[in-house]
């Protein structure tokens, strides 16, 4: 099972951000599996088996993004679908369930200020958040407080999301 499958069974909104950041991995090699192979691949830790398996999945990565036609930009069909899940789960916690009201109470502000500069739904707002935050820190780029103060928020909706959707798709039938 590759990281992000497992992210996938256990936290969708880490799966969303594993992905975007595949995505970026991907175009930072242009597209170029041999390149992923060497410079990624190589310096996992895991056996044989484990690195022939994520060969294989950066290379259907590799392909659908190519299909798509993401190759400068853009997200993946199936991960932006799993977003537009986590918005209609959003939408229906906000209205049934009074712990998640509180979390996105604290979290509204800074969300509603960032999808009107970006035009972005709100899921997408607090992905992005969390998104930026971890491209500041591996740039070696200075955090600001508010920023911090927002990608909490950001983060408190996401895991809450993540863990009503994992909850959702473990009681509803198939």
């Amino acid at each position: 099972m590759t990281i992000a499958e497992r992210k996938k069974q256990e936290n969708i909104s880490e799966y969303i951000i594993h992905m975007y950041q595949t995505e970026d991995l991907v175009r930072a090699f242009e597209f170029d599996l041999n390149q992923i192979t060497e410079y990624v691949i190589k310096h996992i830790p895991g056996d044989e088996n484990e690195k022939k398996q994520l060969i294989l999945w950066y290379a259907e990565v590799i392909t659908q993004m190519s299909e798509e036609h993401i190759k400068k930009e853009g997200h993946l069909k199936s991960t932006q679908e799993i977003v537009t899940r986590l918005l209609n789960l959003k939408n229906v916690l906000i209205t049934t369930d009074q712990e998640f009201i509180a979390v996105w109470k604290a979290a509204k502000k800074a969300v509603e200020s960032n999808r009107d500069k970006t035009g972005a739904n709100e899921i997408q707002v607090c992905l992005n958040g969390i998104y930026g935050l971890l491209l500041l820190r591996l740039n070696g780029k200075p955090v600001s407080d508010e920023i911090l103060k927002q990608a909490d928020q950001f983060g408190n909706v996401l895991s809450y999301l993540s863990y009503k959707y994992k909850q959702q798709k473990f009681t509803t039938p198939n």
